[in-house]
């Protein structure tokens, strides 16, 4: 080794170093904003820097919220989560199970059909289903929020089917053989065997559900069926943004997701490694 290459390996570590720290301080920088600003008082954020601490916190902002109708915002967006990961765990394992297990004519070209609506961008399809909600007398409703996604999403199907046909086929030949069935093979084999993959759809269900916007945006109207992304969004009024009360509804937005990724992190990972089993 020569002497100009040990000299080019610190400066190539010490380069590598500061880009990772420019980077990790540019993807720091907005969580430390929201928190900051969400704990300013209204006359405190013009006055000084927008990145520079707040001199006298206060949880003002954020019991402003939870007084008002942003509380029932979040009683909404919990209930359209537990309801969408609930539908999604029962309705996507069915489905895979089908695509997974079953042969039918067709099977293979209709799964791929159904991947295929992976490529098309969700604006396309948001006149359409809201067109067919209107039709059925559902916007502003419940049902018409959690209709598209209740039945399953193509990306959970696939992730279900990838894992189930990672199972030996002897273990549900042996259970044939006992007598068992369709849905008595999956209910005490398959589905024992995947809680990992439940875990991990369920995970990835949740943080999708809570951070939808476009759709319940433009399916409701009243505070009654609001959740708590188009709450943030509805905290700007015709005088101005409150950008403290923005950043207060933003910050309690942002903890159950830090809260989910810190204990469920794995699982994550899990998702996307998982996508890529052949």
């Amino acid at each position: 080794m020569t002497t100009t290459t040990r000299r080019r390996r610190p400066s190539r570590r010490a380069a590598l170093y500061a880009t990772l720290i420019i980077g990790a301080a540019m993807s720091v920088f907005p969580y430390w904003l929201i928190v900051s600003t969400a704990l300013k008082p209204r006359g405190e954020l013009f006055e000084a820097a927008p990145w520079a601490p707040p001199s006298s916190p206060t949880l003002e902002n954020l019991g402003a919220l939870l007084s008002s109708d942003f509380a029932q915002s979040i009683l909404n967006t919990l209930i359209f989560v537990t309801v969408l990961t609930v539908g999604q765990l029962i309705f996507t394992t069915l489905a895979a199970y089908a695509f997974a297990r079953l042969d039918f004519r067709g099977r293979n070209a209709l799964f791929w059909l159904y991947l295929a609506t992976l490529m098309v961008p969700n604006v396309v399809t948001l006149i359409p289903l809201f067109l067919i909600m209107r039709e059925l007398d559902l916007v502003n409703s419940w049902y018409g929020l959690v209709a598209p996604y209740v039945f399953g999403t193509p990306y959970g199907i696939f992730l279900m089917r990838q894992f189930f046909r990672s199972i030996p086929r002897e273990i549900e030949e042996a259970a044939r053989v006992d007598g068992a069935g369709h849905l008595t093979i999956l209910w005490r084999i398959i589905l024992p065997l995947s809680r990992p993959i439940l875990a991990t759809l369920a995970i990835v269900t949740v943080i999708s559900s809570w951070n939808n916007f476009l759709w319940p945006l433009i399916i409701t109207s009243s505070a009654d069926t609001r959740v708590i992304t188009v709450a943030i969004a509805a905290l700007r009024s015709e005088i101005g943004i409150d950008y403290t009360r923005m950043m207060a509804g933003s910050l309690l937005t942002l903890l159950p997701m830090l809260l989910v990724f810190v204990f469920f992190q794995r699982y994550i990972v899990r998702s996307v490694a998982l996508t890529g089993l052949k």
